[in-house]
């Protein structure tokens, strides 16, 4: 992928999300694009309102985005890179606040539990907003000395607040992995790095469907990093989703691929891409 062509790209939440400060650390040059919902992300980079869309599917505290899933069966749009970014929350308030005047914290429910320690230890009530960002300008807002916000450095002057508390998570191994998606698949040189490539599938409804299926990518001798089970709107059975090494193109992913057809009802490869050097 060509850093230099980004030059729009879009995100779900408002200015301020660590969505947007993973754009940012990205593509610093390109402008970024605010959407309210996953779906609007998808949109606009299907009519070509953006150049490439950010999507957070995973967090190592949290667990998965479990609407992800869904969105990518209906897409066109292709995986074309995966980002991992440690993340940093910070308790935030109005300019002259101190820690023992609050009462309240703002923040998205992942977030708050995130830090539920520190919350725990200053006794304070949770109260949810739909992003962190959105805590912190309904603080901003609002001119409530009682209040406060759990959000990124970026939020905070973006609704000019001081950050009273430096990384108040639990765990200082918070990290969020984050897919890129675009119209047209990667062009991939192998000898540019390591490769993954993302699959959704559901297996025929017969006994050992799901052991087969996999044993296709164990007999070509490939790689899997990632395997994830999820149920469909019917409730009928699971279907799941795939990482593994390899791109699309080489024979013996090509061949797994084409293998595991005789156990399943449908096989969607979500795209080939670049590994992110944080898997090293």
């Amino acid at each position: 992928m060509n850093i230099r062509n980004i030059k729009t790209i879009a995100f779900q939440g408002i200015e301020g999300a660590n969505s947007h400060l993973a754009c940012n650390k990205l593509f610093p040059k390109a402008k970024t694009i605010s959407c309210e919902t996953f779906e609007e992300v998808f949109e606009c980079v299907k009519t070509n309102k953006s150049n490439i869309g950010l999507i957070p599917v995973e967090n190592s505290v949290a667990g998965r985005v479990a609407e992800i899933h869904t969105l990518m069966h209906k897409t066109p749009l292709k995986i074309v890179g995966e980002y991992f970014m440690k993340v940093e929350l910070h308790l935030m308030a109005l300019e002259g606040t101190k820690i023992n005047q609050l009462k309240n914290v703002h923040s998205h429910i992942h977030a708050l539990s995130q830090c539920s320690k520190f919350i725990k230890k200053n006794r304070l009530k949770k109260i949810i907003s739909g992003d962190t960002a959105l805590a912190a300008k309904e603080i901003s807002d609002n001119q409530n000395y009682h209040n406060s916000a759990i959000a990124s450095k970026l939020a905070s002057k973006i609704y000019n607040l001081k950050i009273l508390k430096k990384n108040v998570e639990d765990s200082t191994q918070n990290t969020t992995r984050f897919i890129l998606l675009q119209k047209k698949p990667l062009k991939i040189d192998a000898s540019k790095g390591k490769v993954l490539t993302s699959i959704i599938f559901n297996v025929n409804n017969i006994p050992a469907a799901l052991h087969k299926a996999l044993g296709c990518f164990a007999i070509n001798n490939v790689n899997m990093t990632k395997l994830e089970s999820y149920v469909s709107n019917t409730f009928k059975q699971a279907e799941f989703y795939l990482d593994i090494e390899g791109n699309i193109d080489d024979s013996d992913v090509s061949s797994a691929l084409e293998e595991i057809k005789e156990y399943t009802k449908s096989v969607k490869v979500l795209g080939s891409y670049y590994a992110d050097k944080f898997r090293k």
